[in-house]
């Protein structure tokens, strides 16, 4: 408890509500929110409550990415720093002295990814024959990077009498089945509605041909309000082409994907939280989970791929209740990618037009331009 004041914690958001009383009784649990939701105190806190005090490794926590894991452990050492309760992670893209020496030592908590873990398992430097809560969090993301076969393997080594929790901000029908064969009559939590954008975020495409997306992406930063800003292109080189335009122009930029080392990837993340950078330029690396406070815009530079993306992206800002804007450059061959989004959250996202930028003709104007969305609990659309 003084673990969970000391960080400025009052009241429990509705997934930890509903979980708390689930999670100490050890049923098993299949729980889903909207990023933002405070997921990882739902499962971390009654676990740290069942733990009590030091012993053999007990709580496994499964991470698709290395960020996603070392947030993790940050928050369960955080709720734990005034116990005796020893919290561990290992994950790939860095050496593997300190992560055996701290092994050695042991845990009581582990947050791991599938790929380093197994590493370890087979060099016989972790067992987990004592696991008794296994945690599978992000689930659909692990789908998604084809860590599943991974997860089935680390599944089979864990005793069959243990509390299994899966946690994601989307529960999709490809893993019902694995879900079957991993949890025991699960307790299900659903918080909202899982196609939604978050509600107090104000989303808009703005139409523009192919020759002057930077152009216009320069113009949005320069006249819109922007505290801070996280932009999403599709690949990594696209991230790197963008970031550096950007650098040129002036502007303080962090880039985050998979092929930064780890060390420039913690230093992108820190940056950006505390301020050093305005914006960062990532992939869909930081769509998911990233906990970034204060983030005032989300730009799409490059539309998703898959729809369920957009969600997870624009996501990222109006956190907590907090409001946000999220932009999406269209060009003519995004129009059916953009669709798709409309389709997967049922509803027509606004096109709009920024005042004073010399547009070159595109059929895309010919929908017309609408005033931007605002969706707030509780009160209707406005217009």
């Amino acid at each position: 408890m003084h673990g969970v004041q000391s960080m400025g914690y009052v009241d429990p958001t509705p997934i930890q509500l509903r979980a708390f009383p689930i999670v100490l009784t050890g049923r098993d649990l299949v729980g889903s929110a909207q990023t933002g939701t405070g997921k990882t105190a739902a499962f971390a806190l009654p676990i740290l409550t069942m733990l009590k005090t030091r012993g053999p490794m007990r709580a496994l926590v499964l991470q698709p990415t290395r960020e996603l894991a070392a947030q993790v452990e940050t928050a369960f050492r955080d709720f734990a720093r005034f116990s005796d309760l020893r919290i561990g992670v290992v994950y790939g893209g860095v050496g593997y002295g300190a992560q055996r020496e701290m092994l050695k030592q042991g845990v009581d908590v582990l947050v791991a990814t599938p790929g380093r873990l197994l590493d370890f398992m087979e060099n016989g430097e972790i067992k987990l024959d004592a696991i008794q809560h296994l945690v599978l969090d992000e689930v659909d993301r692990m789908l998604d990077m084809g860590f599943l076969p991974q997860v089935r393997r680390v599944v089979e080594k864990c005793p069959k009498e243990r509390q299994t929790l899966f946690f994601s901000a989307t529960i999709p029908p490809e893993i019902e089945g694995f879900t079957k064969w991993v949890l025991r009559d699960p307790e299900v939590i659903q918080i909202g509605v899982r196609r939604s954008p978050a509600e107090t975020v104000t989303h808009a495409i703005y139409p523009v041909a192919r020759d002057q997306k930077f152009d216009l992406l320069l113009a949005l930063l320069e006249k819109t309000k922007i505290d801070s800003a996280l932009i999403f292109c599709r690949t990594k080189h696209g991230a790197d082409k963008v970031a550096h335009a950007l650098k040129e122009q002036k502007h303080s930029v962090a880039v985050l994907h998979s092929n930064r080392t780890q060390h420039e990837r913690e230093d992108a993340l820190a940056g950006f939280k505390s301020g050093k950078y305005e914006i960062m330029v990532a992939t869909d690396i930081a769509s998911r989970g990233i906990d970034i406070a204060g983030v005032s815009h989300v730009i799409n530079y490059d539309v998703p791929l898959h729809p369920e993306d957009y969600v997870h992206r624009i996501g990222r800002t109006g956190r907590a209740q907090a409001e946000g804007d999220a932009f999406t450059l269209m060009t003519g061959e995004d129009l059916e990618d953009v669709k798709k989004v409309e389709y997967f959250i049922a509803q027509k996202i606004p096109r709009l037009k920024l005042d004073g930028f010399d547009y070159l003709y595109t059929a895309l104007f010919d929908e017309g331009p609408r005033v931007p969305i605002r969706r707030v609990p509780g009160k209707k659309r406005r217009r």
